[in-house]
């Protein structure tokens, strides 16, 4: 599958912090978005964010299109709110084992 690349900003959010992606990855990769946990639908990613490897998902939030950036992966990328970061994602297609697989939500505070 085809690789997509571009840059943005990490900004911080209610859901934690995030970089919007600016395509619909629907459209881009002709991949329906799929059940990512209980009331989320998007794609699993795989990529580099300033060359770190990491694996994610985008999810649609107000018509747009975010991809998470856990405090690990801004770290290893020396990368913080703020920063504009070189992105390179590709869907992650299911594998054996993903429906057992959980993506843990965000603690409310």
């Amino acid at each position: 599958m085809k690789t997509t690349q571009f840059k943005g900003v990490i900004l911080d959010g209610h859901k934690g912090a995030a970089v919007e992606a600016p395509f619909d990855p629907s459209k881009r990769w002709g991949i329906p978005a799929r059940a990512l946990w209980r009331g989320r639908r998007g794609h699993a990613v795989r990529g580099r964010l300033n060359g770190v490897p990491f694996e994610s998902f985008i999810v649609a939030r107000s018509g747009r299109f975010w991809m998470p950036v856990d405090a690990k992966l801004q770290a290893a990328a020396k990368a913080w709110i703020g920063a504009t970061v070189a992105v390179t994602v590709e869907p992650r297609l299911p594998q054996p084992g993903d429906a057992a697989r959980v993506v843990p939500r965000r603690a409310r505070s």
